[in-house]
């Protein structure tokens, strides 16, 4: 499984680079804290394949980082996605290693 560290991410983000992020956590978690991804909680993941893209980098996040993971293992089993990357320590990581 691909990942990603959050200074990375937030460098490709800052430097306008085409990927697309998907925050896996529940709406309360998303409206507390958020780096703009699209929300589509775990358990509805499969209900919302149309709103995943595979002309780009994906990178998926939830608030440690397991939820992604099993998000990532799910599509890539299921639907064969090959351009799915997991945000490693999630929103805590992001925080941290940030300094928010």
């Amino acid at each position: 499984m691909n990942s990603i560290d959050a200074i990375t991410l937030k460098y490709k983000m800052d430097g306008n680079e085409i990927i697309f992020l998907i925050d896996v956590r529940e709406l309360w978690e998303h409206q507390e804290f958020n780096i703009g991804g699209q929300l589509i909680p775990l358990n509805s993941i499969f209900e919302n394949l149309s709103l995943i893209p595979n002309d780009r980098p994906v990178i998926i996040y939830c608030q440690k980082g397991i939820r992604s993971q099993l998000a990532i293992q799910r599509l890539q089993q299921k639907h064969n996605y090959h351009n799915l990357v997991n945000l490693s320590g999630g929103m805590s990581a992001w925080k941290r290693q940030l300094n928010l």
